[in-house]
């Protein structure tokens, strides 16, 4: 084998590697083109050609009927109460939990964190009973709070904070306390600067679980008042037996995606730091 021949593969290699990419983005953000493609159609348009790539006369009517007509307003202000009441809840949960299941020595530590561990491998549906029965003691159900608080200590976040704050180091927690800060100044002025990438890490998370959420919103939520947008966009669709409205359904899983995707794109870069950092942990 020439040395010509060794310089010449990575120069093969690279453009099939880079056209394997383009390929696998291509059919990746092409569901995602289907739904703007198909929220600028009328259902006319629709039903004449389900099949076309572009729509022939754009028009942002489905939007406007879908705030106007279906009250899609309503639900958003409900999906953003509820998705800040849980990322807040998460935040200020998973970062006391990790650094306390880290930095503190105290009885029964070992079998906390292995409680959170337990929690992360029994399945979602072992507990919807118990915890719809909960919400019904407590008077929670048709509220937003109801729909919020289960999700507000996941133990995902629990377990993300934990293993990027064994990262830190213990040097620096206690020549801090040599110093003569006490553990609020400790936590609030070194550890939660250090952890900013897990700290992002746990907002998307969080704010994804509720805002995708749909069985226990579906189930909590007994009026139309308290709906999300993930209950509101299937009670749009299930509004006519006979004729569905495509254009008006794909507007609202548009309007459901925008958020997502504006979140991930602006805490992307500490989001792949935070779960980086957790894994090699």
């Amino acid at each position: 084998m020439t040395a010509s021949t060794v310089a010449r593969r990575p120069r093969v290699g690279r453009p099939l590697l880079y056209a394997a990419v383009v390929a696998t983005a291509l059919i990746t953000l092409l569901p995602f083109y289907w739904v703007v493609s198909g929220s600028l159609r009328s259902l006319q348009e629709i039903r004449q050609e389900p099949g076309a790539w572009f729509p022939a006369a754009p028009t942002l009517d489905n939007f406007a009927r879908l705030f106007t007509e279906v009250g899609f307003g309503t639900y958003l202000v409900n999906s953003v109460v509820v998705a800040a009441i849980v990322v807040v809840g998460n935040v200020i949960a998973a970062t006391a939990a990790g650094y306390a299941l880290t930095k503190f020595d105290f009885p029964g530590k070992r079998l906390a964190f292995a409680a959170v561990l337990a929690a992360l491998m029994i399945p979602y549906t072992a507990v919807f009973v118990p915890q719809f029965v909960i919400t019904v003691n407590l008077g929670l159900v048709d509220t937003l709070a109801g729909i919020a608080l289960p999700s507000v200590a996941l133990p995902i976040s629990i377990f993300i904070m934990r293993q990027y704050a064994s990262s830190v180091p213990d040097e620096l927690i206690e020549a801090a306390r040599l110093d003569g800060a006490g553990e609020f100044r400790i936590f609030f002025r070194i550890f939660l600067p250090l952890a900013g990438p897990a700290v992002a890490t746990v907002t998307i998370m969080s704010f994804l679980t509720s805002w995708n959420n749909f069985i226990w919103p579906l189930v909590v939520a007994q009026s139309s008042g308290t709906y999300t947008l993930p209950v509101a966009l299937a009670a749009t669709s299930q509004a006519s037996a006979h004729v569905l409205d495509y254009g008006l359904v794909l507007a609202g899983a548009l309007v459901i995606m925008l958020p997502v995707l504006i979140l991930f794109l602006l805490l992307q870069r500490y989001f792949v730091q935070g779960i980086a950092a957790a894994g090699l942990k």
